[in-house]
């Protein structure tokens, strides 16, 4: 069964994208909630944030918000908190080691810094998305754990609607219940009471200034975390529902995040939301007024009365940041308030004001869902319908050096692995084995340059038309061909986690990411050089040996020769200007430019059958492929 938990390691993997919003925009959002503050709320951030940082001064900014954080970042701002929570880290407490003492940190940053302007500067949609990938890449470099927390669950999403009818008090308690699966509310709401919980303990408990400095670090770790997954509610990919398969919720997230949906907010303001890596400046605004109450919310108990009803039995005695994981969680969880009293006017009353600025999600499966869209991720079946065109170096005869051409049609059955997404093209996990026929025309060039009368398309030709059994392989590989095959044996017993960042890397360009996808107006490119290899058996199996005539040396006389060959192909570079695709289907048309060479093996003089066998050479070739490309996805678990 270990190649059962190989495939699911890639298939969880693959959905890196899915994290939520990109660090500039988390960072941005938080910028103009913090600049939305009232001047005594500003004061009193201020305040904190200089009291509990002023032990780290050589790594956190002299300001809550640093304006400069563009080439070289050596300070990190507590705007970028929210940034680096969920995304960069698993809990707050996760979130302080990782700002405080990681310096890849320092490299996530810049990165995002640098995606940042590449973005505003760009002027396609595929540009953009072009830039969005590359940035992932390179997040993944600086951060090798950057695919693996966004996989391991929904944390980043909303549950969808179980009906139409629901009110907003309903489906607020449906997502904080206990036995409900885990989604950004229910992680806000965990983070955002931790964070109210040592807010109150700030202000009415006498600690020493020391405990007070660890007490408020861990508030504000607290708080920007829950922020994040405030943030994450408001992307489009993310509250358009999150039920079914992993390849539908990855498909919809990536749609409607590039393409927006139109909703609205359960206090009825209705607009188009966007989603990760495409929010406009009317969605940063519109958001940061969700954060901008939630920042209120914390900053009033610190600086008036403002008081908060939880027991006193989780975190009475932690001073530093939650330490919940939440990639590891599963289900919602709530703080319980005290007494036991469960009233939803109590539980939720501290944030049912926010909840009510963020957007209705989607219906669930069934009458008035969304429409829904499939990334091509998972097991398929299908057909590959082919017609190529080869440039030959030479005939198979030693001294046939004539150049020419010979056209082929081939048809393949196939069965692979897809994870590809369905609009962010640059990647490629493609797994795939294919099946199949193939039928070769006569080449232009003929047996001999003295007969110049004789048509080519026939015995005459240097390589009559012929037959054979046709076998492609195609898979992804970190640094050379065939590495994943090799390695991940060894790895899924010695180091799993290994195994994982080298699929990740794999699938998105290698380790050298020179094989990344590059989405254009006009359709797709890679280069694909040792991701594919095509192995054709001429005259082989239930097919006939081939025959062909050879010139002696002297052109005075001939040969007829049978033989059989194995022509191996390998791809070069794939252009993909049409694809299409539903929930379970998918259709292509890819033109690929490939080399390679056709070896001549059990050769045989019939005619004179007492001569000795002449000499044979390799055929050498250059070939554009055209492909016709069907896919049937099959319900997986994996």
């Amino acid at each position: 069964m270990r190649w059962k938990i190989f495939l699911s390691l890639f298939l969880t993997l693959i959905i890196q994208e899915a994290h939520g919003w990109i660090y500039s925009e988390h960072r941005r959002a938080f910028i103009h909630a913090i600049q939305r503050l009232n001047e005594q709320r500003k004061a009193g951030l201020d305040n904190l944030w200089h009291e509990a940082t002023d032990l780290y001064k050589e790594r956190l900014s002299r300001n809550v918000i640093e304006p400069d954080q563009n080439s070289v970042i050596t300070k990190l701002d507590y705007a970028s908190w929210a940034a680096i929570a969920g995304d960069h880290s698993c809990s707050p407490a996760d979130l302080l080691t990782t700002v405080l003492h990681n310096d890849w940190i320092l490299s996530v940053a810049k990165i995002a810094a640098e995606t940042e302007d590449d973005i505003k500067q760009s002027r396609s949609s595929a540009n953009h998305n072009n830039i969005i990938h590359k940035s992932d890449i390179r997040l993944q470099r600086a951060d090798r754990e950057y695919a693996s927390r966004a996989g391991s669950n929904n944390a980043h999403f909303l549950i969808a609607r179980y009906n139409e009818r629901i009110t907003s008090a309903e489906y607020l308690a449906a997502s904080l219940r206990d036995s409900t699966e885990i989604n950004a509310l229910s992680i806000y709401w965990w983070f955002h009471s931790s964070a109210l919980y040592k807010a109150q303990r700030y202000r009415s408990e006498h600690l020493s200034k020391e405990q007070n400095a660890q007490l408020i670090l861990g508030a504000l770790a607290d708080e920007a975390f829950a922020i994040h997954f405030l943030e994450d509610i408001f992307s489009s990919g993310h509250f358009a529902g999150t039920w079914g398969e992993t390849a539908i919720r990855k498909g919809t997230h990536d749609y409607y995040c590039e393409h927006g949906l139109e909703s609205m907010t359960w206090d009825g303001h209705r607009k188009v939301f966007m989603g990760d890596g495409y929010m406009r400046d009317e969605d940063i605004a519109l958001v940061s007024r969700a954060v901008t109450s939630s920042l209120e919310q914390f900053l009033d108990v610190i600086l008036s009365n403002a008081t908060v009803e939880y027991s006193n039995d989780i975190l009475c005695h932690n001073n530093g940041p939650d330490s919940t994981n939440i990639c590891n969680a599963s289900l919602a969880s709530h703080r319980p308030v005290k007494n036991g009293v469960k009233s939803s006017s109590q539980m939720f009353g501290s944030i049912e004001e926010i909840f009510r600025t963020t957007p209705v999600p989607g219906l669930a499966t069934g009458l008035g869902e969304l429409p829904r869209f499939r990334a091509e991720i998972g097991p398929f079946i299908g057909v590959a319908a082919a017609g190529n065109i080869s440039r030959i170096s030479s005939g198979f005869g030693a001294i046939q050096n004539d150049k020419g051409f010979v056209g082929g049609l081939d048809f393949n059955i196939t069965a692979g692995l897809g994870l590809d997404g369905v609009l962010n093209e640059a990647g490629d996990g493609l797994f795939f084995v294919q099946l199949g026929m193939r039928q070769d025309a006569s080449s232009t060039s003929l047996y001999s340059p003295l007969d110049v009368k004789i048509p080519p398309g026939s015995l005459t030709s240097a390589i009559p038309g012929r037959g054979a059994i046709n076998i492609r392989l195609r898979m992804p590989f970190w640094l050379i061909p065939g590495d994943l095959l090799l390695a991940a044996p060894v790895l899924l017993i010695v180091s799993p986690r290994s195994l994982e960042r080298m699929g990740v890397t794999a699938v998105n360009g290698g380790l050298i990411p020179w094989q990344l996808g590059v989405r254009t107006p006009v359709g797709r490119f890679q280069f694909i050089a040792g991701r594919e290899v095509g192995i054709s058996f001429y005259g082989q199996g239930w097919i006939d040996p081939d025959a062909l005539l050879i010139p002696t040396e002297d052109f005075t006389s001939v040969y007829i020769v049978s033989y059989t060959s194995t022509k191996f192909d390998f791809p070069l570079l794939e252009y993909r200007p049409i694809r299409t695709f539903t929930r379970t289907q998918s259709t292509s048309v890819l033109v690929q430019l490939s080399t390679g060479f056709d070896v001549p093996s059990n050769v045989k003089s019939l005619d004179p059958s007492n001569l000795a066998i002449p000499s044979m050479q390799t055929v050498h070739y250059v070939s554009l492929r055209l492909i016709f490309e069907w896919r049937k996805y099959i319900r997986s678990k994996l």
